[in-house]
């Protein structure tokens, strides 16, 4: 083993940067104008093209998905989805004359519609299993063209307020189902911007100055607003779902931000020892702005590592985080050194006037304090992530019904008054599509599979047969006696496919498949469930190896991924804790239920990304003082003494702004700001904190070994500054492997 000490950064590769902010700074019109232009021209390009969002759950090879196809080619009018507008009276019954002459015209209207197919009314013949037992509460059934993720909003709007101008004193009209649900969801825009006026209050406190705290801000909106533009025109191209733009807000902001704050401290921090300001930038960019390039790409890497899932849904997600992460960096690295060339004088003379200030420097004392004494600090936050990380392992990956939407949703008050006068399986019957061997008539085997339904425990009821044109295909709607999101509703699904309909399939000489909202549901979580520990070892794979290659180190690589493993399971664990065993429920305005099948995956991504971030800004700190100085110790205390304020200020600020999300109604949003924003405190304030600097303060020299035949393999890249010959201590000789 060896302690690598070799300059790994060639002089060409490192000034590239250095020469770009250069040239940004001298052609300081053309720069600012360009990033203009592109911001125009991607929010106006976005605009006239009109954003096309699609939530695309289908998974090739899945039960649901084959009868889905199965009835888009056999049964047109059953492929899309099914919608239900509930009629509910509090006093009296639905049968009065004057209830059903209002409602006929609006059913009637509802079903001219663009992308109705037709509309079924519970008070038309042979339909009484549509009225309650009390025959207070019925529902009429919509039936779309397109599955709810293909739909447009604005038709599923305009079924929303024509069937809800029935509602009248003594009826009330409500509309449930999917496409209903995903057209009522809210806009983030006020979370959004809770998060912005955070971020502004903590880099005023962080700086002292209004002008330094609003340049993070200007350049993560520019690289921000480029990139929305951008995922608006992707969407035209990819099946992009609803929450990409909610993704890319709420990491773009966050690592725009960032990624400004730590280029800015960097430059202040060299123009406070007498630099000016052109050299304070160009030292600014030759240390914090490679580890701010190398941290993006990181970030990008784990994002695009959710193509090894192979779902389109999570695909086009990942795109466009990936385009909010590079124009938000790019931004940092091109138009915030024109800034400073500008405002330079005026932001670093703040930082001057206060360097010779007398106060005490909490960090390095900490820095210093938890390096003379490692055990404890590791053993607590060792205890801290594992104690939380205690729920994870009792994860239950779902699809949450509108049981779990906001009171004041349509969707919601549906969902209570059909699980009140019909039982909480009305909100998610299953399809059930029968289709015989050869084109043969189905109509003989139907009445065994009615029947095989019926005798099914967990099944309420089945309703009435619908026979496609051809006489080949059947499909019943088989109602379970428990919610959509319920674990037995999964259960009674793995059930009827794997013992109860084979052997019926096989008897009648039929093809039984299980389809419907509720079944794709169920089969999204079990193929991401599946692939999961693919997705994590790929990213961890690929961001050890940079690592590897830029620290010419085994312990960091290995180090990191442990320690972001722990974050991203503490996370897990505290959600679960929340959103699935409904802890503190009330106080999140939120019911139990299971983990959206998704959430697990970008939350890794994300997660490992951002940890990966404050990793590379610690850790090239530390690097650059042991090479400097050759004294473990003192790198590390040199390292977290002048980066842990930076770093807690920027997570405090991810933190605001990920926090600022669960303030908003929708549980998939919270779900996303509750997981990040935990994950990015406990990576700042336990990770960064307590368990890298007691874990590198243990391992001592050995932070920097590497096998010498491996490094001399490994190309060189570095991202810290170059250390005159000088300067640079060479720790220990380096060893031949064969001694």
């Amino acid at each position: 083993m060896r302690t690598s000490s070799r300059p790994t950064g060639e002089a060409s590769a490192k000034g590239r940067l250095v020469r770009l902010a250069r040239w940004s700074t001298s052609h300081r019109r053309v720069t600012l104008g360009v990033w203009a232009i592109v911001l125009l021209v991607a929010m106006g390009a976005s605009r006239a093209a009109g954003p096309h969002f699609v939530n695309n759950l289908s998974l090739a090879g899945t039960g649901s998905q084959r009868a889905a196809d199965l009835l888009a080619r056999e049964f047109p009018a059953q492929a899309g989805d099914t919608d239900e507008i509930v009629l509910h009276t509090p006093q009296g019954t639905l049968d009065t004359a004057g209830i059903r002459r209002r409602v006929a015209p609006v059913l009637a209207a509802v079903a001219q519609l663009p992308h109705v197919t037709g509309v079924v009314s519970p008070f038309a013949p042979g339909r009484a299993r549509q009225i309650s037992p009390d025959r207070r509460t019925a529902f009429a059934t919509v039936s779309f063209d397109e599955r709810a993720e293909q739909l447009p909003k604005a038709a599923v709007e305009r079924v929303i307020s024509v069937a809800r101008a029935a509602g009248v004193a003594g009826l009330q009209v409500e509309l449930g189902g999917r496409a209903i649900q995903q057209a009522s969801r809210p806009s983030l825009g006020a979370a959004t911007a809770i998060g912005l006026i955070a971020a502004i209050v903590i880099l005023l406190v962080t700086f002292g100055s209004a002008l330094a705290a609003g340049l993070p801000i200007l350049t993560a909106l520019f690289g921000l607003g480029s990139a929305l533009g951008l995922i608006g025109l992707e969407s035209q191209l990819l099946d992009t779902p609803d929450f990409s733009t909610q993704l890319a807000a709420l990491l773009g902001l966050g690592v725009g931000i960032d990624y400004a704050l730590f280029v800015i401290t960097r430059f202040r921090e060299a123009y406070s020892n007498g630099e000016d300001v052109a050299a304070a930038i160009d030292t600014a960019m030759d240390t914090a702005g490679r580890a701010v390039l190398f941290a993006g790409v990181t970030v990008i890497i784990a994002l695009l590592g959710m193509f090894v899932l192979g779902v389109a849904l999570l695909d086009a997600a990942a795109v466009a985080a990936a385009l909010a992460v590079a124009l938000t960096m790019t931004a940092a690295l091109t138009m915030l050194p024109v800034l400073l060339s500008r405002f330079g004088e005026r932001i670093g003379g703040h930082a001057r006037a206060g360097a010779g200030r007398a106060r005490a420097p909490f960090w390095p004392r900490w820095a210093r304090l938890v390096s003379s004494r490692p055990w404890p600090a590791l053993v607590g936050g060792l205890a801290i992530m594992l104690v939380l990380a205690i729920p994870a392992f009792s994860l239950r990956l779902g699809q949450s019904d509108s049981g779990n939407d906001p009171g004041n949703l349509t969707s919601r008050r549906a969902y209570d008054l059909l699980a009140t006068g019909f039982g909480p399986g009305s909100n998610g019957p299953l399809q059930i599509v029968a289709s015989v061997h050869g084109g043969g008539d189905v109509r003989p085997a139907l009445a065994q599979v009615d029947a095989t339904l019926r005798g099914t425990p967990g099944v309420a009821s089945v309703g009435k047969p619908a026979l496609s044109p051809s006489g080949t295909t059947a499909v019943f709607q088989a109602f379970p006696s428990t919610s959509p999101q319920s674990e037995k509703t999964t259960t009674l699904v793995e059930r009827l496919r794997e013992r109860t309909l084979p052997p019926l399939a096989r008897a009648t000489g039929t093809t039984i498949l299980v389809g419907g909202s509720t079944a794709t549901g169920i089969d999204f979580a079990s193929v991401l469930a599946g692939k999961l520990a693919l997705f994590i070892a790929v990213v961890v794979v690929l961001a050890g190896l940079l690592l590897l290659i830029v620290f010419r180190s085994v312990a960091i690589p290995l180090q990191a991924a442990a320690m972001n493993l722990l974050s991203v399971g503490a996370s897990l664990g505290v959600v679960v804790a929340v959103f699935q065993y409904g802890w503190l429920g009330d106080f999140f305005n939120v019911r139990a239920g299971p983990i959206e099948a998704f959430i697990p995956v970008i939350l890794f991504a994300i997660v490992f990304g951002l940890s990966m971030d404050y990793e590379v800004f610690l850790v090239s700190r530390i690097h650059e003082a042991w090479l400097r100085r050759g004294e473990p110790r003192e790198a590390l205390i040199d390292g977290l003494g002048s980066t842990g304020r930076v770093v807690t200020a920027a997570a405090t600020i991810m933190v605001c702004v990920f926090v600022s999300f669960v303030l908003g109604d929708q549980r998939i949003v919270k779900l996303f700001g509750l997981s990040l924003a935990t994950a990015v405190f406990l990576d700042a304030f336990v990770v960064r904190s307590l368990l890298l600097p007691s874990t590198l303060a243990l391992l001592g020299r050995r932070t920097w070994s590497l096998p010498a035949a491996l490094d001399r393999r490994l190309p060189g890249i570095s991202i810290e500054r170059d250390i005159p010959p000088r300067l640079r201590q060479a720790p220990e000789p380096a060893l031949d492997e064969s001694a």
